[in-house]
C-alpha cells in the first residue's frame, strides 16, 4: 500500500491536550447527560478512539475536525487528564479549510446529530469561499433543497444568487424607494 492511500487512522499519534484547540464550526451539540455518558464511557474502557485535527504548522496547533466532545471529557474531568498524561490520541488529516467543514460535517451528520444554526452558518461560511451549491451538495451529502434551508435560516440575501428569480419579480427602482431619512425626529434634549 503506498503511503497516500494509507487511512489517516493508521498513523495515531499522542498530543498533549495543551496543543489542541476546538475548531469554530462544529453543528454537533451534546447535552450534559450525554456527556456524561460519554465521561462514563471513556472512564472505564478508556479512548478507544482518536480525536481527527488538522495540524496547523504556522501555530504548532492541532485543530479539531472531530471528536471535540471526547476532547471536552479531557478538559473537563481532571481524573480522566490524569489517567491517561494529558495526552490525547489524534488522527491528522491534511485538508484546507472548506475540506475540514466538510469532513466535520460529514462526521456528524454519520452521527446524525447536529445543530441548524450552526450548521446553516457553516454553509455560509463554505459560500463566503467560494463553494457553489454544487461543491457543498457532492461534499456534505445534501440535496438542493436543505441547502436552501439552511441559506434562509442565515437570512443573507447573498447566499441566493445561484438562485433562479422569475421574471416577476422586479427590484425596486433607486428613484423610487423612500427617503427615510427625511422623516426622522431628533430626540428633545430637554427631557
Amino acid at each position: 500500500m503506498n503511503h497516500h492511500s494509507k487511512s489517516p487512522v493508521y498513523g495515531v499519534i499522542a498530543v498533549p491536550i495543551e496543543k489542541i484547540v476546538p475548531n469554530d464550526y462544529n453543528p454537533n451539540v451534546m447535552a450534559p447527560p450525554e456527556l456524561k455518558l460519554l465521561y462514563d464511557s471513556i472512564l472505564v474502557d478508556g479512548y478507544t478512539m482518536p480525536i481527527v485535527c488538522y495540524y496547523d504548522r504556522d501555530t504548532d496547533r492541532y485543530i479539531i475536525v472531530d471528536g471535540f466532545h471526547r476532547y471536552r471529557v479531557m478538559k473537563d474531568y481532571p481524573d480522566i487528564y490524569e489517567r491517561e498524561g494529558g495526552m490525547l490520541p489524534v488522527s491528522v488529516i491534511d485538508k484546507p479549510l472548506s475540506s475540514r467543514m466538510a469532513s466535520t460535517v460529514r462526521h456528524n451528520r454519520a452521527r446524525g446529530s447536529h445543530d441548524v444554526d450552526l450548521m446553516s452558518n457553516i454553509i455560509r461560511d463554505l459560500h463566503d469561499i467560494g463553494r457553489s451549491d454544487a461543491w457543498i451538495s457532492k461534499h456534505l451529502g445534501m440535496d438542493k433543497d436543505e441547502i436552501l434551508r439552511l441559506k434562509q435560516i442565515t437570512g443573507l440575501a447573498a447566499l441566493f444568487r445561484e438562485v433562479q428569480f422569475g421574471q416577476a419579480w422586479r427590484p425596486a427602482e433607486p428613484e423610487s424607494e423612500i427617503a427615510l431619512t427625511d422623516d426622522v425626529v431628533e430626540p428633545d434634549d430637554t427631557i
